[in-house]
C-alpha cells in the first residue's frame, strides 16, 4: 500500500465510527424524544429493522476478517451466528417462567408440550445473563476451535475447506430440527417476554438494543482493525497471499489461522445474540447454508479485505432485500444472483474498492507545490 491508500483506509474508518456514534445518539432522540406526529420521528419498526442490519454488518465484518485477510472462505459462518442466537434465546426462554402457555416455572412451553420431565443439562445456567453471554462467545468459539484445529492441522484449504464449512452448518441445521435435541425443533425458540427485566417489545428496549448493536459493531471493527494492523495481522495477510512461503519461513501457519478463525466465530456469535431479541425468534433456518453464502455476497459487494466495506455491503444488500421482497418478491433471488455476478466481473474490489480507486487517482492528479 502507498501512503495515499493508507490515509484513505484510516479516513473511512473514522467516518464509519463517526456514523455509528451519530446513529447511537440520534436514533434514541428521534424515537423517544421527538413526538410521534412529527415528520422527524422514527417509528419503532425501523429501529428494529436497522438494528437487525447492524447485526448482519457485524457478521460481515467477522467473515471479512477470515476471508479478506486470511484467505479462508468460510461458507459456514451462519452456524456461529445461529449458535450465538440460540444461546441468547435460551436465556430469554428461561426468563418466561410461569408466564408461558403452560405456566411451568422451569420448563419452556415446547418441553412441556413434548412431555419433558426435567430441564436438559444443556439448559442449566441459562437463567443467568452473565452465564448466557459467556456461552454466546464460548460455544461458537469452541466449535470454531475444534473444527479449525482438525481442518488446519490437516492442511485443508481452498474450495475443500469451504465445502466442509458448508457441510458443518448444514449438519447443525438438521440436528437442530430434531425435537429430541431440546432446542424447540422446527419452531425454534420464540415468545420472548423480557431481557434483564425489560419488555423486549417495548420501544425503549428496542432502542437500547439498537444502541448496543452500534457499540458491538464499532467494537468489532476496532478489534478486527487492531488485529489486521498488528504484527500478527501482517503474518495473517502473508498467509493469505503465500501460505506455503510463510510456512517455509518458520511461522506456524495453522496457529495463526486457528486464532483468527476462533475470534471471527466469537464475533459472529455476538452478532447472533443481539439479533435474536430484536427479531423475536431463532429457529434452525438460521443454520441454512444459504444464509452463510448470502453473508459472503455482502462482503464481496462492499469490498473484501476492507472491514468497512463488509459492513457497508451488509447494509446495502439487506436494504435491497427489504425493498425487493416487498415490491418484487418473486425476482429477489434473481437480483441477488445478478448482483453477485456483476460484482465478480466488474467490481472485484467491491464498492469500497471503486471509491478508493477514484480517490487515489484524484489525489495523484493534484498539482504539487513545486508544480
Amino acid at each position: 500500500m502507498n501512503p495515499a491508500t493508507d490515509r484513505l483506509i484510516d479516513t473511512r474508518g473514522y467516518i464509519f465510527l463517526a456514523v455509528l456514534s451519530a446513529a447511537a445518539v440520534l436514533v434514541p432522540i428521534l424515537t423517544l424524544v421527538i413526538p410521534d406526529e412529527s415528520a422527524f420521528a422514527m417509528p419503532p419498526y425501523l429501529v428494529a429493522l436497522f438494528g437487525k442490519y447492524l447485526c448482519f454488518a457485524l457478521l460481515a465484518v467477522a467473515l471479512d476478517l477470515v476471508w479478506g485477510y486470511c484467505g479462508i472462505l468460510s461458507l459456514g459462518h451462519g452456524a456461529f451466528f445461529a449458535l450465538g442466537g440460540y444461546a441468547m434465546g435460551m436465556y430469554l426462554m428461561r426468563q418466561i417462567g410461569t408466564r408461558g402457555v403452560y405456566a411451568h416455572p422451569v420448563l419452556p412451553d415446547f418441553m412441556v408440550f413434548l412431555n419433558w420431565k426435567e430441564l436438559p443439562v444443556a439448559w442449566w445456567g441459562f437463567q443467568s445473563f452473565p452465564y448466557a453471554m459467556a456461552m454466546v462467545l464460548l460455544i461458537p468459539g469452541l466449535l470454531a476451535f475444534i473444527f479449525g484445529w482438525l481442518a488446519f492441522r490437516s492442511r485443508v484449504t481452498g474450495v475443500y475447506l469451504s465445502i466442509i464449512t458448508q457441510a458443518m452448518t448444514y449438519a447443525l441445521m438438521l440436528a437442530f430440527f430434531r425435537n429430541d435435541m431440546g432446542f424447540g425443533g422446527n419452531n425454534g425458540l420464540t415468545d420472548f417476554k423480557d431481557l434483564l427485566g425489560f419488555n423486549v417489545q417495548a420501544t425503549e428496549t428496542r432502542v437500547a438494543l439498537f444502541v448496543a448493536s452500534c457499540i458491538a459493531l464499532g467494537g468489532g471493527y476496532l478489534v478486527a482493525r487492531a488485529v489486521v494492523t498488528s504484527k500478527f495481522g501482517k503474518v495473517v495477510i502473508a498467509i493469505r497471499d503465500a501460505e506455503s512461503r510463510t510456512r517455509f519461513l518458520g511461522y506456524r501457519v495453522e496457529t495463526y489461522k486457528l486464532a483468527v478463525f476462533v475470534l471471527s466465530a466469537m464475533m459472529a456469535g455476538l452478532a447472533g445474540a443481539l439479533y435474536v431479541p430484536q427479531v423475536g425468534i431463532i429457529n434452525p433456518g438460521e443454520f441454512s447454508p444459504a444464509n452463510s453464502i448470502e453473508a459472503v455476497i455482502w462482503v464481496a459487494v462492499g469490498g473484501r479485505g476492507t472491514l468497512v466495506g463488509a459492513a457497508l455491503g451488509a447494509f446495502m444488500v439487506n436494504w435491497g432485500k427489504t425493498f425487493f421482497t416487498g415490491a418484487l418478491p418473486e425476482y429477489w433471488l434473481f437480483a441477488l444472483g445478478g448482483l453477485f455476478v456483476l460484482v465478480t466481473l466488474f467490481m472485484p474490489k467491491g464498492v469500497i474498492g471503486l471509491i478508493d480507486q477514484y480517490k487515489v487517482r484524484r489525489a495523484s492528479k493534484k498539482p504539487t507545490a513545486e508544480g
